[in-house]
């Protein structure tokens, strides 16, 4: 897939784990795994926005396109 997530790399920007992550913005870490890893074939704008927010990130840093 083109779309490439760098979720890793902010969280390690921010000192940040994964399970953190997922409990601040409501969601199970198997579901965040899911968005890491670049299987999940979608994902909420309302997830995407929650993740910004406590990340204090724009979705540019998190998501990103190659050809």
């Amino acid at each position: 897939m083109p779309i490439i997530i760098n979720l890793d790399e902010v969280l390690q920007q921010r000192n940040m784990k994964s399970k953190d992550l997922a409990e601040k913005i409501g969601i199970t870490t198997a579901n965040l795994s899911i968005l890491k890893t670049g299987k999940a074939k979608a994902v909420r704008f309302s997830t995407l926005a929650a993740i910004c927010e406590v990340l204090d990130c724009q979705p540019g840093d998190i998501l990103s396109y190659d050809k």
